[in-house]
């Protein structure tokens, strides 16, 4: 009796999942959202909760929000993220301040799991919407956040 009715269950099982299937092919052209990728690279517009990879906003006077608390890196699961800081005399206080040298990212190590960001207290990191990151080198997908000569924007602090 329990052959049958193992029959029965994964007859009507699979007719659900048809069903499902069925219905989406008859009523696609109302909300298909399959994208042609290389023929539409100008149009392409990206959903906003895409996580694509880590970036740090600059201004337009090359300053950032990072202030090196490292609690980003201490967050990432498998340490994607390195900041190399060190402390230097602040030239408006003239107090020693942590300031930081460079913010590696780590893409190819990246899980997309957005706890760095999540864990960031001046918000200094961000997601993107870039996606094209196919190289030929691994070492190409490690990248420095921080650019050259920036500075840490007034009034951010730990």
């Amino acid at each position: 009796m329990s052959y049958f009715s193992d029959i029965y269950h994964a007859v009507k099982s699979l007719l659900t999942g048809m069903s499902v299937t069925g219905k989406y092919f008859l009523h696609s052209r109302k909300g298909a959202i399959t994208q042609q990728y290389p023929e539409n690279r100008d149009t392409l517009k990206m959903f906003e909760r895409f996580r694509g990879e880590v970036v740090m906003p600059h201004d337009e006077n090359n300053m950032h929000r990072c202030t090196g608390c490292q609690k980003c890196e201490l967050a990432c699961p498998n340490g994607s993220i390195e900041i190399i800081w060190d402390r230097q005399i602040d030239p408006e206080t003239g107090k020693k301040k942590k300031m930081i040298d460079k913010h590696i990212y780590h893409l190819g190590m990246c899980t997309m799991c957005g706890l760095c960001i999540e864990a960031c207290p001046t918000d200094a990191i961000k997601w993107a919407q870039n996606f094209e990151n196919s190289v030929y080198d691994r070492t190409q997908l490690t990248k420095v956040l921080n650019k050259p000569g920036s500075r840490l924007l007034p009034g951010v602090e730990d």
